[in-house]
């Protein structure tokens, strides 16, 4: 079984994955960002000022989080899938290089085969992560809506997960 997490960031899915991996004793894949970024020996200013630095990385981070998943040969809880393709659209030219790989479109058929949450955006949820270029609510909407209309262009079935509420959240997955 294959679960998904995807979302913008700053939504709670670390912490729902961490959960799904305990309670059902699936493998956690945790997003490919930092991990990408400590191997790259860059830091989040040279992102910033660096178009092609920054198309690099979020290649390198899709690549990874695909990379990962065939390793665990179908099964495991990730707290990422291609979301990064939209900080890719927000962030760099290379987007609509990457959404229009053949193999991005095969990558998305393999997701819709797995469990997939889409946790929503609340204000109350936002908090600095070290990693993305700040934490602004406008942002993070950006984000959620290029997420949501991969989601719908690829016909990706998922089930949002609006509350902020942990209970109901763990409820959504449970269910």
């Amino acid at each position: 079984m294959r679960v998904y997490f995807v979302g913008s960031h700053a939504t709670g899915k670390t912490t729902l994955c961490r959960y799904v991996s305990r309670r059902y004793g699936l493998p956690m894949i945790s997003e490919m960002a930092r991990a990408v970024l400590a191997e790259m020996e860059t830091s989040l200013d040279m992102l910033r000022t660096d178009m092609d630095l920054v198309a690099e990385y979020q290649e390198r981070v899709f690549a990874r989080q695909v990379e990962v998943e065939r390793m665990h040969q179908g099964r495991f809880v990730s707290d990422r899938a291609f979301d990064n393709l939209a900080y890719a659209a927000e962030h760099t030219t290379v987007a609509a290089e990457m959404l229009g790989d053949p193999a991005f479109a095969e990558y998305m058929r393999w997701v819709n085969a797995g469990v997939v949450f889409f946790l929503r955006p609340h204000p109350s949820l936002l908090r600095e992560d070290g990693t993305r270029a700040g934490v602004s609510w406008d942002s993070v909407l950006r984000i959620d809506g290029m997420i949501k209309l991969m989601l719908e262009q690829y016909r990706v079935s998922y089930l949002p997960v609006e509350s902020v509420s942990m209970q109901e959240r763990v409820r959504a997955v449970e269910f």
